[in-house]
């Protein structure tokens, strides 16, 4: 018996796909086009798919006003112009109609390519979306992209949790994600403009600059992020510095003031029990005083917080 080749399914990217299944004639007829629950509302099976398939004028198309990439690379676009003018554009984009027209819901960059090849018409997927899809598609998709630089990526997720009214654990199920990974992304938005750039061009990594942020000004890390870039360090000399540093400082604080052997003793308790630095401060004849307990990342945070049987960062 010959042999049967069923025709590869193209994907739009791991963001999309999950939301609006595969896009292939052949294999959406026979399966429809399947969503993720958790991640958006289900489209409905779509028996008239063929006719979703359209070839649209250019210049009926706008773009998508929640289209979360401000980064273009030039080149690679004009690569895939080229491309486009020699076989078509292969994979359809998705859009929806609106009064003017019609709008991007996915594959912009296929949309700038075919601009820049100078085609007139573009094949694309017509398919039904409120506002609120058409956002959330959109984020999703840019979210799941493999080349969103990390400032790109954590606003877009911020977006995603702002409008949504999301937890950061609600926006990691609805997205696939491990929480921490979110939770890193957003606390590299607190750092000072010239790091973030530095990081936007590829400068720097997400390595050195989750360990910048356990130092605890803006200008050690502007500072930091420097000798970083003009030494060509890699991520373990950087946290070897913020170590460095650190331990320094507190040796610094603790000579300052000595403090009697039985209240170091409960420090050092304390502090294997929790696994990290614990420091007591007493007043009045030590019958005030307060317990510091410090961490260096999200991740000790939450384990020291499940130790203690506290909320999670999330829910302070």
């Amino acid at each position: 018996m010959a042999n049967v080749k069923k025709e590869k399914t193209r994907h739009l990217g791991r963001g999309l796909e999950s939301l609006l299944g595969p896009t292939t004639i052949v294999d959406v007829e026979a399966e429809g086009l399947a969503s993720d629950a958790a991640a958006a509302p289900n489209f409905p099976p779509d028996s008239q798919l063929r006719d979703s398939l359209q070839e649209i004028s250019i210049e009926a198309i706008s773009a998508n006003p929640y289209q979360a990439r401000t980064v273009w690379d030039e080149q690679d676009l004009a690569d895939l112009a080229e491309s486009i003018k020699a076989n078509g554009v292969i994979q359809p984009i998705i859009v929806r109609q609106v009064e003017s027209g019609y709008q991007l819901i996915a594959g912009e960059r296929r949309f700038r390519a075919t601009q820049l090849a100078s085609l007139k018409t573009i094949p694309a997927l017509v398919r039904e979306a409120t506002d609120e899809q058409l956002l959330e598609w959109a984020l999703v998709e840019n979210i799941h992209r493999a080349d969103l630089n990390p400032i790109e990526r954590a606003r877009a997720y911020q977006n995603y949790i702002n409008t949504f009214s999301l937890t950061q654990a609600q926006a990691a199920e609805r997205l696939g994600e491990n929480r921490s990974v979110i939770a890193n992304h957003l606390r590299i938005l607190d750092l000072p403009q010239e790091v973030k750039q530095m990081l936007t061009d590829g400068q720097l990594t997400m390595g050195h600059v989750r360990a910048m942020l356990a130092l605890p000004t803006d200008e050690l890390r502007r500072k930091l992020a420097n000798r970083a870039l003009a030494g060509r360090l890699s991520v373990r000399e950087v946290e070897r510095l913020v170590r460095r540093y650190l331990t320094t400082t507190d040796q610094a604080k603790t000579t300052v003031r000595s403090k009697p052997p039985h209240i170091l003793d409960l420090e050092n308790k304390l502090g294997s029990q929790l696994g990290t630095k614990v420091g007591i401060e007493t007043r009045k004849n030590g019958q005030r005083g307060r317990i510091i307990i410090e961490f260096y990342s999200l991740d000790e945070f939450e384990s020291i917080a499940e130790k203690l049987g506290l909320a999670s960062m999330e829910q302070i």
